[in-house]
């Protein structure tokens, strides 16, 4: 009964640490999301790239989500192969490092997380606020869980039970490397997995030479995660998470190799059992990115020998191209079915628009005449799209629907025509912008072009929200999504007021570009307000929002006064 109990709370202690750290790493993304691609997109110089992965892999407490982020860069041309990689192996001494800081005891921190953090949450309007109070928590129960795990495992430290298994561990090191990388695949953390391999090591449980071996093989691990996670990518972009784990694996193992059969794994101890494991976690990871950030491009070709890129994906438009339509069939399907395939479209325009929005603001940067008429082949895909649902809605068995199945299908048709419109402000007017931009050589001043990048990556983050309303009906995105409607608006407001200050203290390249300026202003702002329409429909049925704004009617001045 001790054991079903012991295992009981440390299943609830690992549940409680995963929930924590993607508490943390979903809050940091939606808060800070826009501007990761700034920080890992542009480098050409891997020791760069290296240190851009490294720094947020530290805030977003997760090497994987790092490599995902940079996978998809490299798939959609954005990042090259050899500095996506420098930037996934400084993510993976990022991560080391995150857990020198989770690992340190923090308790007398708790208590102000959880309220400072649950305030916030709880009772801050500004969405942003919010999440900041959401991250805040998720360090907060990372620490519990930590020490939940701690008492879990003291009152069994001196039964039969964990001196064997732990003695088991300690003596078949090959074994121990296999259950490490087990235990990080299965619970999609490194930092999770690693955290609780150090408490163990911590408290007794576990002995530093079995600790060592779980930690090497949870590099492996945690490797094979980004792996799993983009396997439906094509080729190109895959090798990125293959070559990371076959450098990180294969250095894991041949350490572990030499340690053990060098009888030199005692010898890392170098302070208290939970920090040397920190250490030697930390010191591997840093041996991994000196040895292998600066030759990272050398890679590529061994890696496109052993992963050839099929003859049909070699197409460089491949990209633009949306997956099969799902709108088939329309008058033999159920109207719920129908509605559905409705829906899958949508995602796949709402995804298109992003596609186009994503490097408006690259292209203010640098003259590219190829990457504009590929926005505008885009705005073409986007067009036929609205054809397609156009014509499929009117092919409906409309008579054997309801009167709220019709008018739901009518306000998906209107957020389609809505989808629409935002792909022709991106093709037409920004590109407009872009290209008066560059004949005229205009220059936005510093201050002003920071607005520009900081609400464009404010908009680029209600896509996702706009995804996830069609996918589930959910209200409470559909009501994050109306608040950062508010939000842009007010950035935009905010910026339009501070250029005109710019304007009045004479600075010269706001004179230069106050036209382009407003303007861009102008079409982001309807843009988003484009992309964010799929919220209304969910909130009036609810309730939780109104026709007008307006209290009550306002009498007319030719209104009889009696």
């Amino acid at each position: 009964m001790a054991i079903a109990g012991f295992l009981l709370q440390i299943f609830a202690a690992t549940m409680l640490l995963l929930f924590a750290v993607r508490l943390v790493r979903t809050g940091i993304e939606r808060r800070f999301g826009s501007l990761f691609q700034k920080v890992l997109v542009g480098h050409n110089n891997p020791v760069l790239a290296g240190g851009a992965g490294l720094g947020l892999a530290v805030i977003i407490q997760s090497s994987a989500a790092v490599a995902l982020l940079l996978t998809g860069f490299a798939a959609a041309g954005m990042v090259p192969f050899g500095i996506a990689l420098a930037g996934v192996l400084g993510a993976d001494l990022g991560s080391a490092l995150v857990i020198q800081i989770l690992s340190v005891d923090l308790s007398w921190l708790q208590p102000v997380l959880l309220a400072a953090g649950g305030w916030m949450y709880l009772k801050a309007d500004r969405s942003n606020v919010r999440l900041i109070g959401r991250i805040l928590l998720g360090v907060a129960f990372i620490l519990i869980s930590l020490q939940f795990l701690r008492d879990a495992v003291d009152p069994i430290r001196n039964s039969a039970f964990l001196p064997a298994v732990a003695g088991y561990l300690a003596n078949d090191y090959v074994t121990a490397f296999i259950v490490g990388a087990a235990l990080a695949f299965v619970m999609h953390s490194s930092v999770a997995a690693i955290l609780m391999c150090v408490t163990l090591v911590q408290v007794g449980a576990l002995p530093f030479e079995a600790g060592l071996s779980l930690v090497l093989g949870a590099n492996l691990g945690s490797a094979l995660i980004p792996i799993w996670l983009t396997r439906d990518l094509s080729v190109g972009p895959r090798r990125i998470p293959v070559a990371n784990a076959m450098v990180r694996g294969s250095a894991a193992f041949v350490l572990l190799l030499a340690l053990n059969l060098s009888g030199m794994a005692a010898s890392l101890m170098i302070a208290g059992p939970g920090q040397s494991l920190v250490l030697a976690h930390i010191g591997f990871n840093a041996l991994v990115a000196v040895l292998f950030i600066g030759f990272a491009s050398t890679l590529e070709r061994p890696l496109t020998l052993l992963m050839p890129q099929k003859a049909e994906e070699t197409d460089p438009l491949e990209q633009f191209r949306r997956p099969l339509s799902p709108l088939v069939d329309a008058g033999d399907a159920q109207a719920a079915v129908a509605m559905s395939s409705v829906r899958q479209e949508l995602l796949q325009m709402v995804t298109q628009i992003e596609r186009m929005f994503r490097p408006v603001l690259d292209l203010y940067e640098q003259d590219d005449a190829d990457a504009i008429a590929a926005l505008w082949q885009q705005d073409d895909l986007v067009n036929d799209q609205l054809d397609e649902i156009r014509k499929f809605v009117a092919r409906m068995p409309h008579k054997k629907m309801s009167k709220d199945e019709t008018k739901a299908a009518r306000g998906l048709v209107e957020y389609a025509i809505r989808l629409e419109a935002a792909g022709d402000i991106v093709s037409q007017r920004l590109t407009r912008i872009i290209q008066r931009k560059h004949s005229e050589r205009a220059q936005f001043s510093t201050t002003g072009w920071n607005e520009l990048a900081d609400l464009h990556g404010e908009i680029l983050k209600s896509f996702a929200l706009a995804r996830h309303v069609l996918l589930v009906d959910d209200l409470e995105c559909a009501r994050r999504l109306v608040l950062e409607k508010a939000e842009v608006k007010r950035m935009e407001r905010a910026s339009r007021k501070a250029h005109l200050r710019r304007l009045e203290k004479g600075t010269s390249e706001s004179f230069q570009s106050s036209d382009l300026h407003l303007e861009t202003l102008r079409a982001m702002r309807d843009l988003h307000g484009h992309v964010s329409a799929v919220a209304y429909p969910r909130l009036y049925k609810s309730g939780q929002i109104l026709e007008t704004r307006l209290v009550v009617e306002m009498e007319t001045e030719d209104a009889d006064p009696t």
